[in-house]
Order: structure tokens, then sequence, then C-alpha cells
């Protein structure tokens, strides 16, 4: 029984944005109905890996939900479709533009027949202006977007971040403008209608890149790991791999400074405030690699945490999953999928004291549940025909 139990969500969406969303929806309790075309969300053939025949992909991010499948070119299926909104608390979708409109299941189709409803749509550009009809996927967002034009090494070819990082902000912020949405109507009584859309959360997560050219004019270019504003604020090569040293204030570089042997440095005004640092960046960054290349990633950490500052080891994959943090977190959950067999995914990254988010169910193969769920329908009808 989970803070959602109850609530019922009805996921026209796909790829990972909005299934991002109803995935932590479902986390909470709710029931999530994923509506799934004949050829199933497009993260289903996204691969290798695959397991059984189901991609490590759409296992990422599709736990706790139920798939129906349902063809809304068939007026089988846009009647089955309606029938589950109306007996449904929300529904989110991220098609195109105006296909919601055309299939009759639009907010304003629905409105007037379900006036609780929550309506979510995520969208590339937004439902209006100039870009409306756009597809919008991630990293074409990103580029038009800005956060590939400071994402790279200086001089180098634009890069992407290594997952769909606005995808996963979009879901965030559908997940949470639907809770505060649950909340007005628990208060008022009344649904509303939700318009969220990639370039939207992408300009709310550029924070200080914005605010840096809004307020100061001030274009920020790829700098690789290191920070505009801050010195010393990056990666750096030990003699066995690279370190993230992190001393965000003129305490934590003079620690840093006395760590490394060099206490000096902290006196010398091109490096003793902050601005000064980031002014004469060129000058102090190769020194401090100099002396950090020569020991070992684990001896620097130690030293350097030991002096209270800010380092970790840049990490792979397989690194990740050993470090002892993360094995205390216990996140990692083992669930057992009706085909694919045993599968370790990341559970949920929030604790609630008294209302846990839970991992209850597998990512369901496809149409796994239609049948159980249109049955349900129609033995609903009969007892309102009764």
């Amino acid at each position: 029984m989970g803070v959602l139990s109850g609530i019922r969500v009805i996921d026209f969406t796909r790829v990972v944005a909005g299934p991002y969303c109803t995935m932590m929806l479902g986390d909470l309790g709710a029931e999530v109905l994923k509506i799934e075309s004949p050829q199933g969300d497009d993260t289903r053939k996204w691969g290798p890996p695959f397991v059984e025949g189901e991609s490590a992909y759409f296992l990422a991010i599709n736990r706790n939900k139920k798939s129906v499948c349902l063809d809304l070119r068939t007026e089988e299926g846009l009647e089955a479709a309606r029938k589950l909104i109306m007996t449904a608390d929300i529904v989110i979708e991220n098609f195109r533009s105006g296909v919601m409109e055309q299939l009759g299941l639009s907010y304003d189709d629905l409105r007037p027949h379900h006036p609780g409803l929550i309506y979510c749509s995520i969208s590339g550009y937004g439902r209006t202006g100039p870009y409306k009809d756009r597809a919008g996927y991630d990293v074409i967002v990103s580029a038009m977007g800005g956060l590939m034009g400071i994402t790279g090494t200086p001089g180098g070819p634009p890069v992407k971040t290594g997952v769909a990082l606005t995808d996963v902000a979009t879901g965030l912020h559908a997940f949470s403008s639907i809770l505060a949405a649950l909340y007005h109507r628990e208060r008022m009584g009344e649904g509303q209608r939700i318009d969220i859309s990639l370039l939207s959360v992408e300009l709310a997560s550029l924070i200080n890149a914005a605010s840096n050219y809004l307020i100061g004019g001030m274009i920020q270019e790829p700098q690789g790991s290191a920070h505009n504003s801050i010195v010393p604020y990056q990666a750096f090569k030990a003699s066995d791999g690279y370190l993230l040293i992190g001393a965000a204030n003129d305490r934590l570089f003079v620690r840093l400074c006395r760590a490394l042997n060099h206490p000096e440095w902290s006196d010398d005004p091109r490096f003793a405030t902050n601005e000064a640092r980031v002014q004469h960046r060129d000058i102090l960054l190769p020194a401090l690699e100099a002396v950090l290349e020569t020991d070992t990633m684990a001896a620097w950490e130690e030293k350097l945490e030991a002096a209270g500052i800010a380092v970790a080891p840049i990490n792979h994959m397989d690194q990740v999953f050993q470090d002892p943090q993360v094995l205390h977190s216990q996140q990692v959950v083992t669930m057992t999928h009706p085909t694919a067999g045993e599968i370790r995914l990341v559970g949920p990254a929030v604790t609630y004291s008294l209302t846990p988010a839970q991992m209850t169910t597998p990512p369901p193969r496809l149409g796994e549940h239609t049948a159980e769920v249109l049955q349900a329908i129609r033995d609903t009808n009969q007892k309102l025909d009764m």
C-alpha cells in the first residue's frame, strides 16, 4: 500500500521522459496502465544488450506497470482507451502535437465528462509556437537548448551527456507537477492540464550558464570537467587514473595546498582568492596536476579526504556498483522477470520514513495485461448496465 495506492494512471508515453515519470508514480503505489501499440514502446528494441528478447533499456524505466496493447487507429482501440480514461485519475501522453486531438482524446474532449482528470502532456518544444510540430528527442533538444554547447572539451567537437539527462529531468518535472495537481484536486476538487516540454526543462536546467548570459552577457564555452566560475573544481590525472577534486572556496584551497605539500600556493596573490584562481587557471592547474600525477588515485583520495577536501575517483560502471557506499545503500534490487529471469535494477532514489517507494512488479512484457484489463472494463460496464 503506497501513498498513491488507489490512483490510476493511463500512460500513453514511450521512450524515456514519460515512462520515467510513470515509473516513479508506480513506485509510490499508483496503478500504471502502460498503453502500447502492437509494436510496443520504441525502447523495447533499443539494444543490445537484450535478455530473452527484453532490452536492458526498457527494463530500466518500466517497472511497476501493466502493459495494455491497444491499436488507437481502430475504433475498438479508441473506445477501450476512452473507457479506461474514464476510470483514471491521471492521463499522461507524449504524442506529437495534435495527435490526441485527432483521436478525440485531448484534454478538451475529456474534461466535460471527467472534470477531476489530471492530464499531463510532454512534448519536445511545447504545444504552441513555431516548433510545436517538430520531433523532440533528448539529444536534439539538448543541441538546440544549449546543453551541448557547453559540454565537451575546449576547442573540441560538441558532446552529449552520457545518458538522456534532459529526458530524466523532464520526467522528474512531470512527476512533481502531477503530485502538485493531485494535491490541488484534493483541496479544490478539480483536475487540470499540465504542459511540459523538453525545451522548457532544458532552459530551467541551465541554471548558472543561463544567468551568466542573461545577467552578465557571458557565453559559456565547453570546459571539459572544469567549472566556469570555480577553480580548482575538475578532474586531475593521478598516476593510474583520474580524480575529481573540488576545492570550492578559499578555505578549502588552503587545505588542498597543504595536503599537496605546497602551502605557499595559498599565499600567492594569483591564487589566494577564487576570482584570482579563475583568472590564473592556466598557471595553477598544470602545477596541481604535476603533483597529483606522482601518486595513485587511492593514495590521493585517502589523503585529500583526511584533509576535508571533496574528492572522488572517476569510476566506470563496474567500479560504481562495487563501491562500498553504493553497496551499503542497497539501491540495486533483484527482481524476477517472467522470461528474462533474475534481473538487477537500480531502485528508487528517495527513502520515506512512513510511505516507502517500492519495486513490486517487474517491467511488463508487451501486452502482458491486455486481456486482464479489458475484461475488467467489460465486467464494470456489465455491472453499470444492471
